[in-house]
């Protein structure tokens, strides 16, 4: 999945202290991606640049896809992260440029390690069906780990949480003695929650972990802070337990993590260290090294977008 802003901004991320635990509700923007879809993009912004190590998400749809060509991002690059595919709604046909070619349906892990290098694209197939609706996520690697070898998973079975009117299902890492099989570099969950008309329950998290929520449909009430769709709720570090209640049915997304200490900086496509990083990244895609090729997409590759005029040096992960 790609950032498709021409003019990407540089995100200077990591690298600070734990956060006690708040209610900082942070608004999203609306970002196009491909040729029909428009995404609400939560993760980086103005305040909040990482939760843990997950440092970019995007949540579309549901999005009435009906004789439109649905998500189209042709071939990208990626460097230094991990993407991750969750679906509600619909089908999405991922290629890469190790030669992986699957379709990810609903509540089934996408996740492409990219480590020093990888490209792949993503697009409704022929064919799809009338609703369109996920998110689209990205994994900072921590420095041991950005140079590791691409790599593709799909797992269709995945661990669920069932109590209490909440249904938690657990795309990567751990949350109350689950754990997702999808591969992590860094100690994190992400889970995908449905909360039963009437619920009002206390979920287990771990208190060394930063969190984050954003509603996928309906309204939820995340510890006292009622939330819809269009916004992020950091929650900081520091709790053992997280309060949640909702009126009518809804869902929401729970992200979380150990803070990242690394600083990084994240620009277009790759996650680096330094401006020489992205520069050598970016060069690279532009000369056709490095990245592999993804066949069988019909269309042309992205080019990259000119750099920005000012130096991109890493610095904190808050404005």
């Amino acid at each position: 999945m790609s950032n498709l802003d021409l003019r990407p901004a540089p995100n200077l991320c990591g690298g600070t202290a734990r956060t006690g635990p708040v209610r900082d509700v942070q608004p999203g923007k609306q970002v196009p991606l491909g040729e029909s879809t428009v995404v609400r993009r939560l993760l980086p912004n103005l305040g909040r640049r990482m939760v843990g190590a997950w440092c970019f998400v995007d949540h579309y749809g549901p999005d009435d896809i009906v004789g439109e060509p649905g998500m189209q991002v042709p071939p990208h690059p990626h460097m230094g992260l991990q993407t991750v595919s969750w679906l509600r709604q619909g089908e999405v046909l991922h290629r890469d440029s190790l030669g992986s070619l699957q379709t990810v349906r609903p509540r089934e892990l996408g996740l492409m390690t990219s480590g020093r290098a990888i490209a792949h694209s993503e697009e409704s197939p022929h064919g799809h069906g009338p609703f369109l609706h996920g998110a689209q996520l990205w994994v900072a690697l921590p420095g041991e780990h950005r140079d590791t070898a691409p790599a593709f998973e799909h797992h269709t079975d995945l661990p669920v949480i069932d109590g209490g009117g909440l249904s938690a299902t657990v795309l990567l890492g751990e949350l109350d003695g689950a754990t997702s099989p999808g591969t992590t570099y860094s100690p994190l969950v992400g889970a995908d929650l449905t909360l039963a008309a009437g619920t009002d329950t206390r979920l287990p998290v771990d208190p060394d972990f930063e969190y984050a929520a954003l509603t996928i449909a309906g309204e939820s009430e995340v510890d006292g802070v009622r939330l819809g769709p269009g916004a992020l709720l950091y929650l900081g570090c520091g709790r053992s337990e997280l309060p949640l209640r909702s009126d009518a049915e809804s869902s929401l997304m729970l992200l979380g993590g150990e803070p990242f200490e690394e600083q990084i900086v994240m620009w277009w496509n790759f996650v680096g260290r330094s401006q020489e990083d992205i520069e050598e990244a970016r060069s690279a895609w532009m000369s056709g090294s490095r990245f592999g090729e993804v066949t069988g997409y019909d269309g042309d590759r992205l080019p990259a977008p000119a750099l920005p005029p000012v130096p991109l040096k890493p610095r904190g992960r808050v404005r």
